[in-house]
């Protein structure tokens, strides 16, 4: 068993934004998109740190889980990471409504959500994450929390830390903060998008395990439908243009 976490020293960071463009690279993220960030902090605060870095936050009670109407996005029990099943997604864009920390965009050239995911491919070889590893002052640190001898589960023991929460909302997120960095007030409380609401306070219990479920995938089969058709249209009026100009 496994619980990929992230410790972050705002403290440290210099607003390089060399973390997000690694991360860009490594992740192939659209031009525009972003995985993760660097926000700055309150100008009429200079005795706070003024910028703070994050990421998808790989909540323990995630709300994109509870939006998600086909299942697309997970919570996976075996390393604690939130993914997405691009192969499930339909673009509807429920769990970015659902998410308090704004860390998931939706990829037009795929027609599906995407987030952080802590770099499979580089987890594979042993290595860090790219943000992680290309940080010149180290104000990330990586690793299994339930493992006594990493690097991050020391930091844990050694340091208090913070999760940032919205005022209303506590998703449990696994990504910390060292207190003394002071986050910042930037999650927000979020409006459950229309699956969530239909799933909590329309179906009856008997519905949510039988007809929920076919209803649900009914609309997602029509969402599905309703963005391939889209880019098939979108495409042909390109192709139109292309024999109309030559």
């Amino acid at each position: 068993m496994t619980k990929y976490a992230m410790i972050l020293d705002s403290s440290k960071c210099i607003n390089c934004r060399a973390c997000v463009i690694a991360c860009q690279q490594e992740n192939g993220v659209p031009y525009g998109d972003a995985r993760n960030w660097v926000k700055q902090g309150p100008d009429d605060m200079p005795s706070l740190v003024h910028f703070q870095p994050g990421n998808c936050m790989q909540c323990d009670e995630p709300l994109c889980v509870t939006a998600c109407p086909t299942g697309a996005t997970w919570k996976d029990d075996v390393d604690g990471i939130v993914k997405v099943d691009t192969t499930l997604c339909i673009g509807c864009g429920s769990c970015i409504q659902a998410c308090p920390y704004g860390a998931r965009y939706r990829d037009d050239s795929m027609g599906v959500v995407d987030k952080c995911n802590y770099c499979p491919r580089l987890r594979e070889m042993g290595q860090e994450p790219a943000c992680v590893a290309v940080c010149p002052t180290r104000v990330r640190i990586f690793g299994d929390l339930d493992d006594p001898k990493s690097e991050i589960s020391k930091t844990a023991k050694a340091n208090k830390l913070v999760r940032l929460t919205a005022p209303n909302t506590d998703t449990k997120p696994d990504i910390f903060y060292i207190e003394h960095t002071a986050p910042m007030d930037w999650p927000k409380d979020v409006e459950p998008p229309l699956p969530m609401r239909i799933w909590q306070s329309v179906l009856t219990p008997v519905t949510k395990y039988v007809g929920g479920m076919t209803l649900l995938g009914i609309g997602a089969v029509a969402l599905k439908q309703f963005f391939t058709r889209k880019d098939e249209v979108k495409a042909s009026e390109n192709e139109q243009q292309g024999r109309d100009a030559s």
